[in-house]
């Protein structure tokens, strides 16, 4: 295989169900949309769901759409039970949405935006879920990260929901530190039962509705230097669906693009941090986690 992975080396999906969060635009989808072309009955995951079905209009294949708002505990339950009843297997699961740098704001439960949506909310998701996957040879979890997650990162359990002070940057971090952590700690309990695996992806710097809540100060040089910087939503998709379709990954494995600095370039196997794979923090996030959203695991 060409060290250059693209679409080409998706293999088919026809038999395969992929729910993809965050799937009406940009690297969700991207993702979406390679892989229902390869075959696989895919659901759109997405808050707003009218812009979902115009998503979903622009793909060939088998695409559904399922509402998804990752802000509301409510919501994420209502939609795991609709998914559970609409889809007996699932190989599947693609958290793929999230925000990035916003204004401080809460979810509907009360947690931080960013912290609330991009980890808690899909590690909610996929606990209602995972019981889906289990039973299915093959199947992947695979949650999208950040290079995020090395800037300012680290999990703040005297203050998660940054009620004393606020740092968009920082709470970026958490989140997205937060989701590596999760994914090394769901390969951990899943090794057991031989079937299931979690992995973690990253796009780079790609060039998506993602960065609007970006900083003013910094919003002017990112509009400038974008075109040197980023690559489009295709190329970002890529180690995504490197991680989620390439039969050589394996479990607690880490995609992300091949440049130096992980910016842009064809999707490869990467490093996270070091903070990324403390155990002790994982198992701690893990509890506080469960006890946040109410949701265990079917795997201890």
């Amino acid at each position: 295989m060409s060290s250059n992975w693209t679409e080409q080396y998706i293999p088919d999906q026809h038999g395969r169900v992929a729910i993809v969060t965050g799937a009406n635009t940009g690297l969700g989808f991207e993702t979406a949309r390679m892989l229902a072309e390869r075959g696989a009955v895919v659901v759109l995951a997405v808050r707003d769901v009218e812009k979902g079905k115009q998503a979903a209009a622009r793909i060939t294949g088998d695409v559904t759409v399922q509402a998804l708002d990752l802000t509301s505990l409510d919501s994420i339950r209502s939609a795991a039970a609709d998914l559970r009843a609409a889809h007996p297997r699932i190989d599947l699961l693609i958290n793929n949405a999230g925000v990035m740098y916003t204004p401080r704001q809460l979810t509907a439960d009360g947690f931080e935006l960013q912290f609330g949506t991009n980890h808690l909310g899909h590690f909610a998701l996929t606990g209602l879920l995972l019981d889906r996957l289990l039973p299915v040879p093959g199947s992947r979890v695979v949650t999208v990260s950040s290079v995020g997650h090395r800037i300012r990162a680290a999990i703040h359990f005297d203050d998660l929901q940054w009620e004393r002070s606020y740092s968009r940057v920082g709470a970026y971090g958490q989140s997205k530190l937060a989701n590596l952590m999760f994914t090394y700690e769901l390969q951990r309990r899943l090794a057991p039962h031989g079937t299931t695996v979690a992995v973690a992806a990253h796009p780079g710097v790609s060039n998506t509705e993602l960065v609007r809540n970006t900083p003013a100060a910094l919003r002017m040089p990112i509009t400038w230097l974008a075109p040197l910087l980023t690559q489009k939503a295709e190329m970002g998709a890529l180690p995504t669906l490197r991680a989620a379709t390439d039969p050589s990954v394996v479990g607690g494995q880490y995609y992300g693009p091949g440049n130096r600095g992980e910016i842009r370039g064809y999707p490869k196997l990467v490093a996270s941090s070091r903070d990324s794979h403390d155990r002790t923090t994982q198992q701690r996030l893990w509890t506080v986690s469960e006890e946040l959203t109410g949701v265990t695991f079917p795997v201890r």
